[in-house]
């Protein structure tokens, strides 16, 4: 068996999007030819989109497959008795050129009882914002389902919809029933649970080139909306360098920012593997000798079975995940 311990990087699975831009490939690097390229998703165990290991000893291997030979040493021994041989994370970047269509994700129970998935709490750690632009998070006031239903029919749905300004850094915890949607101009990073079940309820009246409109969900969305959400979503963290910040902790992900200035000799101290996500800068990543580059819009996870490693940079941010 061949060691897993090592920075493991996996090739980025692009994905044109109707709203997608071209920020993947001018700031983060991302080498593709898609007309609109919307996500790169970093780590995937999502039915027909598996990451594939793009470097070290287990190069060409699929997640899936690593998580079938290595299990606990790949993910931790409580999140293999839960998870069994499934990731439980879906790590993306995504440039959002135009408004993304205004949707939400059922919660656990919905999602098994409908499609047999997880359900999608996510959080978004915005990266780059154009001048102006914005995130929508939940409605601007309490509302019931009839009011919703009232301006969904009439197509004013926007004018029910909390849109929030947002900068570098900007950090959103998105819980399942909240509606939401990325606005044009932003670029961010996102985590959420394995599951790509979305029920898009307004798509801004788009047609694609064939002149059809997205297909929307209106009939499943209706109760799995949470129509008395709380105005908790915007993340406070600390930023204190060379030390992990926590930014959200909740049951299906924990998230930390760090800021690397000088060389950090860190112990995974946790049953779980760890993610990071370079979200702006540079640098090396460590494990028995085996040094990896993380540059901006790259993701590595370090499964484990990895206990002691280093990080080293003069300027770098990461996004540090674990469950």
């Amino acid at each position: 068996m061949k060691d897993i311990q090592y920075p493991i990087k996996f090739t980025p699975i692009l994905k044109d999007k109707i709203w997608g831009g071209d920020k993947l490939k001018t700031l983060l690097n991302k080498d593709h030819k898609l007309p609109n390229a919307g996500e790169s998703w970093e780590i995937s165990d999502v039915e027909g989109d598996t990451s594939v290991v793009a470097n070290g000893a287990l190069k060409g291997e699929t997640l899936k497959s690593l998580l079938e030979t290595y299990k606990e040493d790949l993910i931790g021994v409580q999140n293999y008795r839960i998870f069994k041989d499934k990731f439980p994370l879906l790590i993306k970047f995504i440039d959002a050129k135009e408004d993304l269509s205004i949707q939400l994700h059922p919660n656990d129970a919905l999602a098994a009882k409908r499609h047999n998935s997880f359900g999608k709490t996510e959080m978004w750690y915005v990266m780059q914002a154009d001048e102006g632009a914005n995130l929508i998070v939940g409605f601007k006031e309490k509302i019931s389902p009839g009011v919703y239903l009232e301006h969904l029919n009439n197509k004013t749905l926007p004018e029910i919809l909390n849109f929030d300004k947002v900068k570098t850094g900007d950090t959103y915890f998105i819980e399942v029933g909240r509606v939401h949607a990325i606005g044009a101009g932003v670029m961010l990073a996102e985590i959420q649970q394995t599951s790509d079940i979305t029920y898009r309820v307004y798509d801004w009246d788009r047609v694609d080139a064939n002149g059809n409109e997205r297909e929307l969900h209106n009939d499943l969305a209706i109760d799995a909306i949470d129509y008395d959400m709380e105005d908790n979503f915007r993340v406070s963290y600390q930023k204190t360098a060379n030390q992990s910040n926590e930014m959200v902790s909740c049951p299906y992900f924990t998230t930390n920012f760090l800021q690397v200035t000088e060389p950090l000799t860190k112990e995974n101290i946790y049953d779980s593997f760890l993610i990071y996500m370079c979200v702006e800068g540079a640098c090396e990543i460590t494990v028995n000798g085996i040094t990896e580059n993380l540059k901006t819009g790259e993701t590595v996870l370090l499964p484990a079975a990895v206990k002691d490693y280093s990080i080293t940079s003069k300027q770098a941010k990461l996004l540090e995940v674990r469950v």
